[in-house]
């Protein structure tokens, strides 16, 4: 009688563990800034020098910025745009994806 008790108990477990799903992960800043701003603000958040020399007024995301810029204003630039150099992004990333970006912007900024 102890035996299909511990089958039962196994088939229990095991059904139980199945149903656990992981927490849904959110958006890849990294990934979304490489695809979407990585070609005017660099690599690492310096602009290239022909960027630079295009966009006078394009910024290096260090930590000057970053003290700066909140992330918040980071999402508000993303999502309006600023002056007729930095257009809105509004089209290209979801509000939880410009999150994910200015995260990673001041992740890369704090490494400068």
């Amino acid at each position: 009688m102890k035996t299909p008790l511990l089958i039962l108990g196994l088939v229990l477990a095991t059904a139980a563990a199945s149903s656990v799903q992981p927490a849904a992960q959110g958006p890849d800043g990294k990934a979304l800034y490489n695809a979407n701003c990585r070609k005017c603000h660099g690599v690492i958040g310096t602009p290239p020098k022909a960027m630079k020399a295009k966009f006078p007024k394009i910024p290096v995301f260090n930590a000057e910025f970053i003290a700066s810029h909140s992330q918040d204003s980071i999402v508000k630039i993303l999502t309006h745009g600023k002056n007729e150099d930095m257009k809105s992004f509004t089209k290209e990333l979801k509000p939880d994806e410009m999150q994910a970006v200015a995260a990673y912007v001041h992740e890369i900024g704090a490494k400068h």
